[in-house]
């Protein structure tokens, strides 16, 4: 066997290692901009990987007829699940399945493969299932982007000059009901939970900081002006200094109590609003995804027994630093992390 080239060895290790990166979720276009190649080159050696394996990436697999169609489809299938949803190809769904993905590549390629095969190929492209963040057709680009540019670094001026410290505030109702975990059943039969009409839940109120601090609260009843002001009275005097609060826009948040309470404070205490129907630009969003998804592991059988597993998981959430700063590195969030004064 002819001996490979030092040249030769270097093309397989770069073609090696394009491959993996795109394998582990890396952004296409990233990894041909850092290995200097066109994207369709990519797919090419994606193309040839799927049918050799790595050995397929060296030079003296590259003759024979090319798998130039099977890499645009591949390219084509790329751009079309991390640009796009199903919709823009006149179908009524919002989220990618392996069904979808089967039925469109059969459709406009005349590819057929099986869903398993569908499966290995999406993660061969760097793909990989994940439940996906939900966002309001009502928000406005152009208000957000005020918020982003404008709003919130104004605010984070303004308590790096009178040295405040910046919160940002969520009230939610956790139910009993609440399914977001996984439970076992048959094969190919999706589980149906039953509501056995037994529900009850805990309304709570909570505000987190970009220095890792939480606070939190339960209350009866339905959240308005006086409550929300009677928060941030605590919330105020466990600070010990300036405030600024920042939270969405519920009708109570502007109200004339509230308003009156911020007046008195005399500059101690600021309300900032986020951009309508923008609940990812609030860290605080975490603490309830966090606490639910706990919570939906749990088996509990009365009201009691949910209230108290619920203050543990939230007593936990604000003992553990590492966890609420991990709230503010998410790619809706990291803007507010480095707020700190």
């Amino acid at each position: 066997m002819k001996p490979v080239s030092v040249r030769a060895q270097v093309r397989y290790e770069k073609r090696r290692m394009a491959v993996e990166a795109l394998s582990q979720g890396e952004v296409a276009s990233d990894v041909a901009r850092v290995m200097k190649i066109p994207r369709r080159t990519l797919f090419n050696w994606i193309a040839r990987y799927r049918h050799g394996g790595e050995h397929a990436l060296q030079d003296r697999h590259k003759s024979g007829r090319p798998r130039k169609a099977e890499a645009k489809v591949l390219q084509w299938l790329y751009d079309a699940i991390t640009l796009g949803d199903p919709r823009q190809y006149q179908l009524p769904y919002c989220l990618w399945t392996l069904a979808i993905v089967r039925r469109l590549l059969k459709k406009k390629h005349g590819v057929e493969m099986s869903k398993s095969g569908v499966s290995r190929l999406l993660k061969h492209l760097g793909l990989s299932p994940q439940r996906p963040i939900y966002r309001s057709y009502k928000r406005g680009p152009e208000e957000m982007k005020k918020y982003l540019d404008k709003t919130f670094p104004g605010l984070r001026a303004k308590a790096r000059r009178i040295g405040a410290a910046i919160y940002f505030v969520d009230e939610a109702s956790v139910r009993s009901d609440a399914h977001r975990g996984t439970t076992w059943g048959k094969i190919g039969e999706t589980p149906a939970v039953e509501d056995s009409g037994d529900r009850f839940s805990i309304r709570l109120i909570s505000a987190v900081s970009p220095r890792g601090d939480m606070k939190f609260s339960s209350f009866t009843g339905k959240m308005d002006g006086i409550r929300f002001v009677n928060f941030l009275k605590k919330l105020h005097a466990d600070v010990g200094r300036p405030l600024i609060v920042i939270a969405d826009n519920a009708s109570y948040h502007t109200g004339g109590v509230v308003q009156r309470y911020i007046k008195q404070t005399r500059g101690q205490v600021t309300l900032g609003s986020l951009p309508k129907y923008s609940p990812e630009l609030n860290p605080d969003e975490q603490v309830w995804n966090h606490a639910k998804a706990r919570l939906a592991k749990l088996f509990v059988a009365t009201k009691d027994e949910f209230k108290a597993a619920l203050s543990s998981i939230l007593f936990s959430i604000q003992r553990s630093t590492d966890l609420i700063l991990s709230f503010f590195q998410l790619p809706d969030t990291q803007y507010a992390a480095n707020a700190v004064y």
